[in-house]
């Protein structure tokens, strides 16, 4: 029988949100519910897999903009008030349904649950997400590839070259900036090739 091959690749991207003229931002809570329960509860299940001695491999695309986001100071001190929030709110509400049945244990899931991201991000990786997927790339369990700078669909942009090439450019030069080194692979916004770009990828690396 023919031997086949299956690889697992994940694709990470949010475009740029900061609003420090609001206070509160529609846009920058999209990003903080995709910590909450998408990146971070991801890396806890992938550390825990790590500390069991399961030997699995996962490909990670992460956007220069998502990364950017998680870096940034002001965004990571909002996102500790909004999981503040988050906690309170799930206090407040697992206190109002004790002892119905049907929605206390609902209550007491979601407490646990924001009050165990809440001490991933704050004690467990020191607000640093990204230092958190770099330590598992490090260990062998994640290649972390990158992806175009703001996920511009590229065939599209072909009608300024330029922008292309500041594309993937950008992009390189930002993963090498965070994890020390150019990205193995780069994972094409929406999948989407045109004649070309494969001699822009080629120069860059």
């Amino acid at each position: 029988m023919p031997q086949g091959f299956l690889a697992l690749i994940l694709h990470a991207h949010l475009p740029y949100v900061k609003h420090p003229e609001h206070e509160y931002s529609l846009e920058e809570k999209w990003f903080y519910e995709a910590l909450t329960e998408c990146y971070i509860p991801l890396l806890q299940v992938l550390e825990k897999l790590h500390q069991d001695g399961v030997d699995f491999r996962l490909t990670f695309s992460f956007s220069p903009t998502l990364l950017a986001m998680m870096e940034d100071p002001f965004l990571q001190e909002r996102f500790s008030l909004y999981l503040q929030r988050l906690q309170h709110l799930a206090r407040l509400e697992e206190e109002r349904t004790l002892g119905d049945p049907d929605f206390s244990p609902l209550a007491r899931m979601y407490r646990e649950q924001f009050d165990s991201v809440a001490e991933y991000y704050h004690r467990r990786c020191q607000k640093r997400l990204v230092s958190a997927f770099r330590r598992l790339a490090e260990e062998g369990c994640l290649e972390i590839i990158a992806t175009a700078s703001t996920h511009g669909y590229l065939p599209l942009l072909e009608v300024q070259p330029e922008s292309v090439y500041a594309q993937v450019a950008n992009a390189v030069y930002y993963y090498a900036e965070l994890f020390g080194e150019s990205p193995r692979g780069i994972w094409l916004p929406e999948c989407a090739y045109n004649h070309g770009l494969d001699v822009i990828l080629g120069d860059l690396g």
